[in-house]
């Protein structure tokens, strides 16, 4: 104890060098950091929506149809590997409990069907009976991989939506096992985030039956092949005669945007594939009208006048400037891969957010002047001091580590630092009271300082590694709100341990190096 290696210094000092170049300015008004130089930090933690005020929206994915749109498109593959390998078979279908079922021409084939399958699809079970009927049954794994694939890519897919409505730090996190919680800070009114949001966006392009439309064809059946297909809302009362094909799909576009010159409308491109596709439909197609058609409802129903080799193109409909907008950023985004359907909606009015601060300020400085007497009266002048100026350095500290993390201070994560702030002291006053006893022991000023830090060390360990535990499994199984409360609460703990053991270490051999050998310690 009676001296710190010169490297140990150095780390305290640049610790606590850093934690005040990235904290402090969490402690400045604007106006003040306008005026700083730009080469220091001029970032401060962003507030999160019980503080700012701003909306909060729950939506919740639906499932059901995943597994059964997936299979949907095995089909699709099977029939080519099935010709590809010459395999005979007939009445390839998926019935009602998602089974792909379809028979053999040859029980010969048995092995080929199921080498076929097993090869491209190894999370389905394949049966076949004696009279060669094959049934394919998903394993529960595969229906599990697309139902969480299914909701990390709708996260995705929402987080681009908001991102290209130039929404300030939204906040975006899944909730549960198929809910999304969408936070977004400053936004008063989310009626255009929840019509962005609500919708699928599923574009694709299909051509019209040449001749025939819903009308002449009424009361007669449907011709194999084709669907009627309702206009958009505008156009409700129209419907269309489309083919099932998709000629091109919206997933080949690569960028889409808003021409406001005379009545809005929306321009899109395709990427090379798309292009070549778009050209050869187009090409082989004059004449013949082509239906732009967005989440089952026809948006534009253009005739093809010329071929469209350069795979750019413009949907028009009657849009508001706002509709082509909007529109624009769906595709942009692209489609979701399941359907969103909104749960709960609440708005938090700034006032609510600025009295949430004021209560959260309150409660910190009471929670950091009682600390402070307390320091005072039990551990004297020096030693309150020493513990009180450790505590000040945890409390930058901390807020510079929130800051590097880039994490949002919400209402629990006050709680939490306010509870950290109280907490903080704890490994001091237990090296304190073991310097005590020392001390009474007549025990030389150094010897019980060392002593006191070396009998305390395991205790402070182990009850910050309980509580550290605890705070793992609070942001383990806990979400939102209850997450920032445990971020808050581990990092305070971690910092409170340096600054505790090694920082008040050093401020109190430094005191003692400057007041000379001492018989007895003020404490």
């Amino acid at each position: 104890m009676q001296h710190l290696t010169r490297w140990r210094v150095t780390l305290v000092l640049g610790i606590c060098f850093v934690g005040f170049w990235f904290g402090l300015q969490n402690f400045l008004p604007h106006s003040v950091l306008e005026k700083i130089p730009s080469f220091i930090p001029q970032s401060q933690l962003s507030l999160g929506l019980d503080l700012q005020g701003g909306s909060s929206i729950l939506l919740e994915v639906d499932l059901k149809d995943i597994a059964r749109n997936s299979l949907l498109t095995l089909i699709d593959e099977l029939r080519r590997a099935f010709r590809q390998k010459r395999l005979g078979y007939f009445d390839l279908k998926l019935d009602s409990k998602n089974v792909l079922r379809f028979k053999l021409r040859s029980l010969k084939d048995t092995e080929l069907a199921q080498s076929i399958i097993r090869g491209r699809f190894p999370d389905i079970i394949v049966e076949v009976d004696s009279t060669g009927s094959v049934s394919a049954t998903p394993k529960p794994s595969f229906i599990q991989e697309k139902e969480e694939n299914a909701i990390t890519q709708s996260i995705e897919i929402v987080r681009r939506r908001i991102d290209e409505m130039g929404t300030k730090e939204p906040s975006i996190q899944k909730q549960g096992k198929n809910r999304i919680l969408v936070q977004l800070p400053g936004v008063g009114d989310p009626s255009e985030v929840r019509n962005l949001l609500g919708k699928t966006a599923k574009l694709t392009f299909q051509l019209l039956h040449p001749t025939l439309t819903p009308e002449t064809i009424r009361g007669r059946s449907i011709p194999i092949g084709y669907e009627i297909v309702p206009g958009s809302n505008d156009e409700s009362h129209i419907s269309y005669l489309v083919k099932k094909t998709v000629e091109v799909g919206g997933e080949m576009l690569t960028n889409a945007g808003v021409d406001s010159q005379g009545e809005a409308q929306v321009t899109f491109s395709f990427d090379a594939i798309g292009a070549r596709k778009f050209a050869e439909v187009t090409r082989a197609n004059i004449g013949r009208p082509f239906a732009i058609i967005l989440d089952k409802k026809v948006i534009s129903a253009p005739v093809i006048n010329s071929v469209i080799p350069n795979g750019r193109g413009v949907i028009t409909g009657r849009f508001s400037l706002i509709e082509a907008r909007n529109l624009s950023v769906l595709l942009r985004a692209g489609a979701l891969p399941a359907p969103l359907t909104i749960l709960e909606e609440k708005t938090v009015g700034p006032e609510l957010g600025s009295d949430s601060i004021k209560a959260g300020e309150m409660a910190t400085l009471i929670s950091i002047a009682a600390v402070f007497c307390f320091m005072f009266l039990f551990y004297g002048f020096i030693f309150g001091t020493i513990a009180n100026i450790c505590l000040f350095v945890n409390f930058v500290l901390l807020f510079a580590g929130l800051s590097l993390l880039g994490a949002t201070l919400t209402l629990p994560g006050i709680a939490g630092i306010a509870l950290t702030l109280g907490m903080a002291v704890d490994a001091n006053i237990l090296i304190y009271e073991r310097v005590r006893e020392e001390v009474r022991e007549n025990m030389p000023p150094l010897s019980a300082l060392g002593a006191g830090y070396n009998r305390a060390m395991a205790t402070i360990i182990d009850s910050n590694i309980t509580t550290l535990i605890g705070a793992a499994l609070l942001y383990q199984f806990g979400n939102g709100p209850v997450r920032g409360f445990a971020v808050t609460l581990a990092l305070g703990i971690i910092i409170s341990m340096f600054t505790a053991i090694s920082l008040s270490r050093l401020l109190i051999l430094s005191w003692l190096k400057m007041r000379g050998p001492q018989q007895t310690l003020p404490i």
